[in-house]
């Protein structure tokens, strides 16, 4: 959550440093259930997330995106918590918008290799791509798709990758 902090206020420190003035500020957040996450055994998590993001001139989008995946106990190793944080350049409109940007994740979750399982933590970086689409309002469905480079030697993470796929309910709050 203390990442969420730093990228907004990377955000606003670019939003100051650049000429002109953000057209639109929207918030927007849901939550996520079946969100998957990739990288030795599929897990199915529960995703709130949320978005803070400037409409520029033109269609130019600027967002900070913070996701929280909690991954339910499975074994004895106990739940997981994968935090996703991520600052975001993209496309934006009156029906959804679409973004890619760095991200960074911290995690503390357990992890099945081939043949050992075991509890991992860190913090990695990567990428991720979001679209959002409205159907009714600010009613909508947001898909997110990440992919972060878990470095290291592990036996129980021994790819070094690690993919999330969330897809779910979202709901947009706005200024002009």
């Amino acid at each position: 959550m203390f990442g969420f902090f730093y990228c907004a206020l990377l955000c606003a420190s670019v939003l100051l440093a650049t000429p002109g003035r953000a057209r639109a500020f929207e918030l927007s957040g849901g939550v996520s259930l079946g969100g998957i996450l990739v990288g030795t055994d599929p897990r199915l998590a529960v995703s709130p997330h949320a978005r803070m993001s400037w409409r520029m001139k033109g269609s130019i989008l600027l967002a900070v995106d913070e996701m929280c995946s909690i991954l339910p106990s499975t074994n004895e190793l106990g739940a997981g918590v994968y935090n996703h944080t991520s600052v975001a350049v993209g496309y934006a409109s009156q029906q959804g918008n679409f973004s890619l940007g760095p991200s960074l994740s911290l995690y503390t979750m357990p992890a099945c290799g081939v043949t050992l399982c075991g509890r991992v933590a860190g913090v990695a970086p990567g990428a991720r791509a979001q679209a959002d689409v409205s159907f009714v309002g600010p009613r909508g469905v947001s898909v997110s798709a990440a992919v972060d480079w878990v470095g290291g030697r592990s036996l129980v993470l021994p790819g070094g990758i690690a993919a999330m796929v969330v897809a779910g309910p979202v709901l947009r709050w706005g200024a002009k």
